[in-house]
């Protein structure tokens, strides 16, 4: 089995590598800027005796994840599990967000999987099995902030594309969204303190999730058999 995980040097995406080596998936490690990080995890799934592949692609560039793709397939003939873990948050002002900041955002958290699910998906519905999960946030849902708008809106697409991709490739592919709420990642290390506790106080766990506790959750859908069409929200409990 073969797991092809984006944006997997950092975060949640590192924890799910990790966590499907240890089950014995063969694991593509996918980065963009961090290839030394990406090196490292490669290095850290040695004990599992499993095949790895790091690859570098840019999401947001369609011709690099057409060649990502075939590279995966030549390399490994076939992808079991995509999780489409990649994105960007460019926080700014209201008044300071630009229309390139929202391409940006949007066509890596949003078209690039898009680009990516069907090259893989026409595979998996092909060979008549397969599972893609997405990971949106709850910020797609109901947690919104004006200093994330776009990316705000590139996940509530996300969201979107899960239906749809869900309903395309039925019934030998099943797709999957994740939401995790508020994570202790790369992306979060620079939160205001008394901002964090703020939000820390909406959540019914009182803390940030860890991005092992997500994998764990992306494993679990993975392995469950009758889960389709879902949006799953991983956030401790948070309260608006």
């Amino acid at each position: 089995m073969v797991v092809l995980v984006t944006g997997s040097s950092k975060g949640i995406g590192r924890e799910t590598i990790k966590k499907f080596a240890s089950e014995g998936y063969d694991v593509v490690i996918h980065y963009n800027n961090s290839e030394r990080e990406a090196l490292s995890l490669q290095k850290e799934i040695e004990e599992y005796n499993v095949k790895s592949m790091v690859i570098k692609c840019d999401m947001s560039i369609e011709e690099d994840i057409k060649y990502m793709f075939k590279k995966v397939i030549d390399n490994f003939g076939t992808i079991d599990v995509l999780v489409n873990n990649a994105g960007v948050a460019i926080d700014t002002t209201f008044e300071d967000k630009t229309v390139e900041n929202f391409r940006y955002t949007l066509s890596v958290n949003l078209i690039g999987p898009f680009v990516l699910s069907r090259l893989v998906g026409d595979t998996m519905y092909k060979n008549k099995k397969g599972t893609i999960i997405n990971i949106s946030s709850t910020n797609g849902i109901d947690t919104t902030y004006p200093e994330s708008l776009d990316y705000d809106a590139s996940k509530a697409g996300l969201i979107s594309l899960t239906h749809n991709l869900a309903t395309q490739y039925a019934p030998y592919v099943r797709v999957n969204a994740i939401c995790p709420g508020w994570v202790n990642t790369p992306m979060n290390k620079d939160l205001d303190e008394d901002f964090k506790k703020v939000e820390e106080s909406k959540i019914l766990l009182n803390r940030f999730a860890e991005p092992k506790e997500i994998a764990e959750a992306i494993y679990n859908i993975t392995i469950s058999s009758y889960i389709n069409d879902s949006i799953i929200r991983v956030d401790g409990g948070e309260k608006a």
